[in-house]
Order: structure tokens, then sequence, then C-alpha cells
């Protein structure tokens, strides 16, 4: 059974009125369990939208989604999703381990068992050390890691993020995706990845979704078959310039379409 399986999928804002937007159209997708996937597109084209759809945040106007054989609603409830944003969106009254701890504490979750889980999730993203820290204290990098851990705080099968890096330096936002890939090794989970730059979307994909403008549909998938583990040097090997010139054609023939 796929992890993701949408089809048909499509999306109407404010339907019938003056100010309706038509923000996807017959998205077909299927993701399987393990799979990293990027979508990238021109701004506007419905990438968040697509991922508000999968996480259940918002309901489709038309076609199905599938998590795991479930309704993105039974799935929401079952726990399936962890969802991680643009800014970290953390408590800054709460510590950092509290940060972490929240969803679990949400969940009724015991004291002890509380405690070690999210002790586990800091040990995963190398932040051990920064757990009586309050967000604040944090630089933005390590704040980006903290909303990780609670994401992964109560085992989700998948991972949705949405341009998680995109306010960082550009090379906090290398360590950062160097970070996420080790952490997907070691949890296994399967990821869906909004990006706007065509070398992340590369470098970390299984596969990279390109979009059309708005109404947004999948154009093409690029399948990304470049080594693992990947390291500072995927960044220099020829099939990673070739990848990257695949995804940036495939995303000029959209603006050409488009115009």
């Amino acid at each position: 059974m796929s992890a993701l399986d949408l089809r048909g999928v499509g999306k109407v804002f404010n339907p019938g009125s003056d100010h309706e937007v038509e923000a996807v159209r017959d998205i077909d997708l299927r993701v399987e369990s393990g799979d990293f996937i990027s979508v990238i597109g021109p701004s506007g084209c419905g990438k968040s939208t697509l991922l508000r759809l999968i996480g259940d945040l918002t309901p489709p106007s038309a076609g199905t989604v599938s998590v795991h054989g479930k309704s993105p609603e039974q799935a929401r409830l079952d726990r399936d999703y962890g969802m991680v944003f643009q800014t970290a969106t953390l408590l800054e009254w709460r510590k950092v381990q509290a940060n972490v701890e929240l969803p679990l504490e949400i969940m009724g979750m015991a004291d002890r068992e509380r405690s070690r889980r999210s002790a586990a999730m800091l040990d995963l993203v190398q932040l051990a050390r920064f757990g009586d820290h309050y967000p604040w204290q944090l630089s933005g990098g390590m704040q980006q890691r903290v909303a990780i851990a609670r994401a992964l705080a109560f085992e989700p099968s998948i991972l949705l993020m949405d341009e998680p890096f995109g306010a960082l330096d550009e090379m906090t936002r290398e360590r950062m995706q160097t970070e996420l890939l080790r952490i997907r090794a070691e949890t296994g989970t399967t990821v869906v990845f909004v990006t706007h730059s065509i070398p992340e979307a590369v470098f970390l994909s299984t596969r990279v979704v390109i979009m059309s403008s708005r109404p947004g549909t999948i154009t093409e998938a690029v399948d990304i078959d470049l080594p693992e583990p990947r390291t500072y040097e995927t960044r220099e090997d020829q099939r990673f310039y070739s990848l990257l010139t695949t995804v940036r054609e495939g995303l000029r023939a959209v603006e050409v379409d488009a115009e």
C-alpha cells in the first residue's frame, strides 16, 4: 500500500463568488513509503495548498486523497502526520524540551515517557544539550531542528514540510539539508517537501515533482538517482548538475506554457 495516493485532486477556494480561485487541478500523485518527494513550481502554483490537502488542513473540492489507505481526516486522527513550516513556530515561554513535548502533552502521554521521548528526539537532531534553553537563545537553524524534533516526537510515518529552510542563510541551509537526510535515514519517515530551490530539491529527493502555474497541475516528475548517503561531494558530482538542468528545463517549460 502506498503512503499517499492522490487521484484527480482539485481545490477551489470561495467557489461561486467573485473571489473564486482554482488553486490546483487534476493532481495525480503516488508516494511510496520512505520516499522523499520535493514539490517545486512557480510562486502561487498551489504547492502549499497541495501540502494542506494531504495533511487534512483543507478538504479537496474534487478527487480523492488516500493516506496509507485511509482518509486524510482519519490519518490525522491516527497521528500519521508531522508538519514543519518555514518558521519554527515555537512557544517562546516554553523551554526547548517543553516545546518538543507539547504534542505528547496534548496526547496525554505520561510524564516519564514524554520526557524520555523528547530527550530522544533532541538527541536525534543533535540538540541534547539545549533542552533547558529557550527558543530565543538558539539560532534560526537550531530552532528549525527543534521544530523537526517536535514534529517527529509522536513518531509520524509522514513528514510534511513547507519551505522549512527558506529563511536560513545558504550555509546553514545546506547543513540543515544534510541533517534532514540523516534524520530520515534513521527514522524511515516519508517526506513531502515544498521548496523554491532547485538545488535543494535535487539534493534531498528521491523524486522532484514539477507543478504548473495556477491552477497547479503536475507537469513532470523527475526521478533523482543520486547515490546515498548524499554529502558535500554530491553537490560537485556531474550527475547532480545534470539533474539540476533537467529540473530547470522542466520549470522553464512551465513558464513558456504560462506565457
